[in-house]
């Protein structure tokens, strides 16, 4: 049984549940790729030899490593690690790298395993490696004055608040919507949260990479001996190459330099909702050119109403029925909640004097251009002079717009459970990048409420709005122990897919069971994209160990062996 994941006892409790209450089918042993069970079993005691004979699992204690929202199990598919290997050191990492080299193993990297409804922890290619980083958990430095990071893979967003809070630190990191994902990784794969970093991948400065050969890479001014501007600024001698080890399997990341925000003196927590689907338009017209200007310079969260009503408690507590939710019965529940069809949140922040203003700009605009919609502004201020306490704001004001991590979002899941208990809760997403433009979005709305509704589930989403492009989030929550939700949610990804495919859209990130197909659309010049990137890959990761197939990059032995190939 691996130890403890987390040292918060609610953290490792949900952990615990989350992935030993989702296996409906029995783990089976697996061995890596075109390695002999001889030759596992040597290279097994060498893993060992490198991290200790406690930090190497294999069969039932592989639990915590597979998909817990798997949609193939049930049909003998799941994606399946050989073994789990967590080392805690730079030199062991090193050790684990020598180890696959030798005999071929190929590892998938991942720094806490919480990307879920995109494969968690689980391998693309069956047999690999689990390569658990939580164990590389330093904090090595947080700097008020200016206001970075810099910390090792294992570090929680709840890891980095909590610091900052102990050490009495003038900074607002930014986080997700669950605080118990890594900063490391959760950057690597652009995720975003909602306090003026918010578009964490852009906010990057100085990392330092292992690749596959053990060798340590620096990059920007990180790459100068103890620079002081090493995490000060983004801009380096030469081609940049941070943006390699973005979703990437062409090295492992073991230190992030990263921007905080500074405690600002207000916060302005702010929503406006509309009150019908088609006012999606309006949304996206008023609000996307004030993120372009800068009147709003932070991103602006959109749930739609059944997003709400997934936090809220089951489903058929609110329509006892397989069929959609009629628009008749969302009308009552907008009603009965007091909520708009679309409702956004973002927040202000800096001086008062100054948000306030921002604010006055914004219900000027808002009353000329959408004046059936509502806009609330709530405005919490220290003293001059002071800093706020993001803890002195209610959690409904506040939360993870303010740096503080919770794990809020995760009962969603259960949204399509019974209502008198069984089931697992389970999501999957189709997530595309679209232009920032209201006709398009309501387009893209009305396409995918069809799409959902052919199956028989709601239409429910949320999108980010950026300054000119949308990350819209198509959730589909079900129970993983219901066949036709099964089918269901993988027939309307391919139906969302293969219209987003039509209108030139990609996704912003990619369950590991998709990633060739996503990686398949960057078709200029015959892929070019993909064969420079393979030609980096086959020269920096020669024996093709490092997460074979992430982001749909393979090594050469892989593209060429028919025996790699039947583990995909």
């Amino acid at each position: 049984m691996p130890s403890s994941a987390y040292a918060d006892a609610e953290y490792q409790s949900v952990h615990h549940v989350l992935f030993k209450e989702s296996i409906t089918v029995p783990l089976k042993s697996v061995l890596p790729p075109g390695v002999s069970q001889d030759a596992f079993g040597t290279a097994i005691r060498k893993y060992k030899d490198v991290v200790g004979h406690d930090q190497v699992y294999q069969g039932d204690d592989l639990t915590e490593y597979i998909d817990p929202y798997e949609l193939h199990e049930a049909e003998g598919n799941r994606r399946m690690p050989c073994a789990a290997v967590r080392p805690k050191t730079i030199e062991e990492l090193r050790g684990v790298l020598k180890v696959s080299n030798e005999f071929g193993i190929p590892v998938w990297t991942f720094s806490r395993g919480k990307n879920l409804g995109y494969g968690g922890p689980a391998p693309r290619v069956t047999g690999s490696v689990a390569l658990d980083l939580h164990r590389m958990d330093k904090i090595i430095e947080v700097n008020a004055e200016y206001a970075y990071a810099v910390v090792e893979p294992g570090v929680t967003f709840t890891d980095l608040y909590d610091y900052c809070v102990k050490n009495k630190l003038q900074v607002w990191p930014s986080v997700p919507s669950l605080g118990w994902g890594s900063v490391v990784g959760n950057t690597l794969d652009r995720g975003t949260g909602f306090t003026p970093t918010a578009s964490h991948h852009q906010h990057i400065a100085g990392v330092e990479a292992m690749l596959a050969d053990g060798e340590l890479v620096r990059t920007g001014q990180f790459a100068v001996s103890d620079s002081p501007s090493a995490h000060l600024s983004k801009f380096t001698f030469g081609p940049s190459i941070e943006g390699l080890f973005l979703q990437s399997n062409l090295g492992i990341v073991t230190k992030l330099g990263i921007w905080l925000t500074p405690a600002p003196q207000a916060f302005m927590s702010c929503t406006f909702d509309v009150p019908n689907f088609e006012d999606v338009e309006t949304i996206v017209n008023v609000f996307g050119p004030l993120r372009r200007d800068g009147l709003l310079p932070n991103t602006v969260y959109v749930s739609n109403i059944t997003e709400w009503l997934g936090m809220m408690g089951p489903r058929e507590g609110f329509w006892p029925h397989e069929t959609p939710i009629p628009d008749w019965r969302i009308d009552e529940l907008k009603k009965e909640f007091d909520l708009g069809y679309w409702n956004a949140k973002f927040g202000l922040y800096g001086a008062k004097d100054v948000i306030q203003a921002h604010f006055d700009e914004l219900k000027k605009i808002i009353d000329q251009k959408a004046p059936h919609g509502r806009l609330v502004g709530k405005i919490f201020t220290a003293p001059d002079g002071e800093t706020l306490d993001p803890a002195s704001i209610p959690e409904t004001e506040g939360g993870f717009f303010v740096g503080i991590p919770t794990l809020w979002s995760l009962p969603m899941v259960k949204f399509r459970l019974p209502k008198d208990g069984g089931g697992i809760g389970a999501h999957y997403d189709y997530s595309p990048i679209i232009p920032s433009n209201g006709k398009e979005i309501l387009d893209w709305v009305k396409t995918a409420k069809k799409i959902c509704e052919a199956d028989n589930f709601d239409l429910f989403c949320d999108f980010f709005l950026h300054e000119r492009h949308v990350i819209f989030v198509n959730m589909f929550t079900f129970d993983k122990t219901n066949a036709m939700h099964r089918k269901a949610v993988l027939n309307i990804f391919d139906n969302l897919f293969e219209e987003g495919k039509k209108r030139g859209y990609s996704k912003y990130r990619s369950h590991v069971n998709t990633m060739d197909r996503v990686a398949s659309l960057y078709d200029f010049n015959d892929h070019a994209y993909r064969r420079f990137v393979e030609t980096i890959k086959d020269a920096v990761d020669p024996n093709g160990i490092l997460s074979p197939g992430k982001q749909g990059i393979w090594p050469k032995r892989f593209r060429e062996s028919e025996t790699s190939k039947a583990h995909l």
